[in-house]
C-alpha cells in the first residue's frame, strides 16, 4: 500500500508537471516579441531635474508637461504609438 500511495504521488506530479510545461509552451508561442523586464528596456524616460521632460522610447514622443503625464495624461504616447504601427 505505501508503495501505491508513493507511486501515485510522483505519477501525480510528473502529470502535473507535464501540463504546467505545455502550458508555458502555450504561452511563450502567443507572446513571442516580449521583452525581459530589466534595466534598459523602459518604455518611457523621465527627467524631472534640472529640466522637465517625459521621452517615449519606442516612438520618440516628448512632452515637457511632467506632471500631467505622472498625474495619467498618457494619451499623446498612446496615439503616437498607435499611429506608429
Amino acid at each position: 500500500m505505501k508503495n501505491r500511495a508513493t507511486a501515485l504521488r510522483i505519477l501525480k506530479a510528473r502529470v502535473k508537471q507535464h501540463f504546467k510545461e505545455e502550458e508555458e509552451k502555450a504561452r511563450a508561442e502567443k507572446e513571442p516579441d516580449k521583452k525581459k523586464i530589466e534595466w534598459g528596456s523602459q518604455i518611457r524616460s523621465y527627467v524631472l531635474h534640472p529640466y522637465n521632460m517625459v521621452k517615449d522610447l519606442r516612438t520618440e514622443t516628448e512632452t515637457s508637461n511632467t506632471q500631467a503625464v505622472l498625474d495619467g495624461d498618457i494619451d499623446e504616447f498612446i496615439e503616437a504609438y498607435l499611429l506608429q504601427n
